[in-house]
């Protein structure tokens, strides 16, 4: 499986790092089923590709290690993560958030606090089937908001209880997309491996307090 450099031109045409207005107008919200939704904004930072290269270049990116039954296995992306209150690695992370938690204040009732960052270097990086479900995630509805950068990959959804049909959005570009009501505990969400060839890219993850 190749993979495919990362390429500006695959982004916008400009080098300005800059977040666009979050209004109602713009986002698109999918009603999954069983009290979650989805809200989907492309586009919504311009600069996708600078941001890519200053997050690819300047975060310690961390290669992890976890138990699965008998044996160890590698965790098939790069990550790092920011709690509440550490800097995060550039300013337009600190915007987003801030921006974010103001516009879901209504529905979320509390600010994002932390920054969890992915990056999937090709196709055979991914992300398996499941919920932020631990801590407060697994009995009480929240939101995971996630901003893209890079190559586009699947998000894919899939529900719990097997009544609604799957869902998959690719997401790039500087696209965002939220995960609400319900989703956490009654949807499972995952980035699938591809044998396309495909280039690298970068998600970022806000998280309430208590929600991992």
């Amino acid at each position: 499986m190749a993979a495919v450099p990362l390429q500006g031109s695959l982004f916008d045409q400009t080098d300005e790092i800059r977040l666009g207005p979050l209004r109602r107008a713009d986002i698109r919200r999918t009603v999954l089923g069983d009290g979650a939704w989805l809200d989907t904004l492309p586009g919504w930072l311009s600069g996708a590709g600078a941001l890519f290269e200053a997050l690819a270049g300047g975060v310690a990116w961390r290669a992890e290690r976890w138990r699965m039954y008998d044996r160890e296995v590698d965790v098939p992306r790069l990550l790092a993560h920011y709690p509440a209150g550490e800097p995060l690695p550039h300013p337009v992370i600190a915007e987003a958030r801030d921006a974010l938690s103001a516009y879901y204040a209504g529905e979320l009732g509390e600010p994002f606090v932390s920054a969890g960052l992915c990056y999937y270097r090709d196709g055979r990086d991914s992300v398996a089937w499941h919920g932020d479900t631990n801590g407060r995630g697994s009995r009480q509805d929240t939101m995971v908001a996630i901003l893209s950068v890079g190559f586009p990959r699947d998000l894919a959804l899939r529900s719990r209880s097997g009544r609604h049909a799957p869902v998959r959005r690719a997401l790039g570009h500087g696209d965002l997309v939220v995960m609400g009501g319900s989703c956490q505990r009654t949807w499972e969400h995952a980035v699938p491996k591809t044998a396309r060839a495909v280039g690298p890219r970068i998600s970022i993850q806000f998280r309430p307090r208590g929600v991992s």
